[in-house]
């Protein structure tokens, strides 16, 4: 088998069942790929091989038995650092806290394995995951496996490339303005940012209606299957949801088993003002033209935002929460600290300063209800996920980003993902719409209603099927 460790985890399971493939074989691929390749985008923390090669070597012998079949049963997956996993080191990409050790496994980290899953590797991120970039003192740059000079985005930037680059079938990721849907926008993958709630974090800061853990795949099917282990109720998060809603997909949706034909899909290429790059938009309109000839009745409708709003909503909320807690954590250290995290923290006081936390909630209403009034009579909303086509791999952009002829005074303002954590209750997933003209993939999101998670897989496996993504970056 040619490439095996581009395989697909659902494919991947279904050999592991039928005894075609076993775990060790395919664990075997992802680190003879792991070696030849990782040097060169830095996408790894570290690699946990010895202890992965026993439990797959475990695994392949209760297939061979055919009991005890877990559902993600001998499959590697790659951990965003931040997940936290017993006993190992817990930095979150900060060089004041690399001796820092986990005293028990994040709980998406412990359903993953209550699944069978293997964790055999660790994903780079930005410091505290508070970068669309990711790079920083502790771990260097992570580089886009499509093109070394650019960054395969934040803060889940390490899943991002470790995926793209077929260094495993499954990741973790996190999402609290676009740390998920970004990285899987910049690398042709799969993002998944789940309603608030229906995937547990950890205290205090799960408390944060921005915030959300996720998986990230190369696939819709993948994307969903990993989403299902790592969703419902945890004693950890006083916030998580029970149960999955109905229609939650499953491996049957693999092989365009999904339709979208009769549902209306909204089409918003500019979300307002964000100055949206000729070639994203033109990828944007072909995912919409397939859907649309796919069966689904493709409206285009227009928002009111502005970059400008959005940036002054985002770091007002985060000057009352992520910016404390993380000045908190680095009152000791901030000379250690990367220009983009000491930027962050105190573009959130400022906003904190100039703004109180009600004008902020006020801000988000508004907002919240806009989208709603927008998207009434439709079932999801397709929009691009980024204005930019791509960052810098090694950029602070303290100073802000050039989006063509427009000069945007936070370069967050070149991203489309943040208003849908303001609106954190609608589930978006990020599926690939084609290539940039740079080089690297584009993306869009699939915007669903409120916890109407099914949904946006139903479309996005739906738009893979009428425009699959099979490509592979040049490695």
């Amino acid at each position: 088998m040619t490439d095996l460790h581009y395989l697909d985890a659902t494919g991947a399971l279904r050999l592991f069942r039928s005894r075609e493939l076993s775990p060790v074989e395919f664990l075997d691929a992802l680190i003879a790929r792991t070696e030849a390749v990782n040097g060169a985008i830095n996408a790894l923390t570290e690699t946990l091989f010895a202890e992965a090669r026993l439990a797959a070597r475990q695994a392949a012998t209760r297939y061979a038995r055919g009991r005890d079949l877990a559902p993600l049963l001998g499959l590697p997956v790659a951990a965003k650092e931040k997940h936290g996993l017993r006993g190992r080191t817990l930095s979150q990409g900060l060089l004041a806290r690399k001796g820092d050790i986990a005293a028990a496994d994040h709980p998406v980290i412990e359903r993953i394995r209550n699944a069978g899953g293997i964790i055999h590797a660790r994903t780079t991120t930005p410091e505290y995951s508070c970068a669309t970039v990711t790079h920083s003192p502790l771990w260097g740059v992570t580089r886009n496996p499509w093109n070394l000079t650019y960054s395969p985005g934040g803060s889940s930037g390490g899943s991002g490339a470790a995926l793209a680059a077929g260094l495993a079938p499954l990741a973790t990721a996190s999402d609290i303005a676009g740390s998920t849907r970004l990285p899987a926008s910049f690398t042709g993958t799969v993002g998944f940012k789940a309603s608030y709630g229906r995937i547990p974090g950890l205290g205090p800061l799960a408390a944060d209606h921005y915030r959300g853990d996720g998986p990230m795949a190369r696939t819709v099917a993948d994307t969903a299957l990993l989403a299902g282990i790592m969703a419902g109720k945890s004693p950890a998060d006083h916030a998580s949801l029970a149960d999955l809603p109905a229609g939650w997909p499953g491996q049957g949706m693999a092989g365009g088993g999904s339709t979208v034909a009769g549902m209306r899909i909204a089409l918003c290429v500019r979300l307002g003002n964000y100055p949206v790059a000729a070639d994203i938009e033109a990828n944007t309109r072909t995912a919409a033209e397939a859907l649309r000839q796919a069966g689904a009745a493709v409206e285009e409708i227009e928002l009111p935002w502005t970059t400008e709003s959005i940036r002054r909503t985002i770091f007002t909320h985060f000057g009352y929460l992520l910016g404390p807690a993380m000045e908190d954590e680095t009152a000791e250290s901030v000379d250690q600290l990367a220009p983009y995290t000491r930027r962050f923290m105190a573009d959130a006081r400022r906003a904190a300063g100039e703004n109180r936390y009600l004008d902020g909630i006020r801000a988000e209403s508004r907002l919240q209800a806009g989208l709603a009034a927008a998207m009434a009579g439709f079932d999801a909303m397709v929009c691009p996920v980024s204005a930019v086509p791509a960052l810098e791999a090694e950029g602070q952009y303290l100073d802000g980003i050039d989006a063509g002829t427009v000069h945007l005074e936070h370069y967050w303002e070149g991203h489309m993902t943040a208003p849908f954590n303001i609106a954190n209750r609608c589930p978006v997933l990020a599926v690939p719409s084609g290539m940039a003209d740079c080089g690297i993939p584009t993306g869009v999101q699939i915007v669903g209603h409120p916890f109407d998670d099914a949904t946006v897989f139903r479309v996005g496996a739906a738009l893979e099927a009428v425009l699959p993504w099979t490509r592979r970056p040049p490695l």
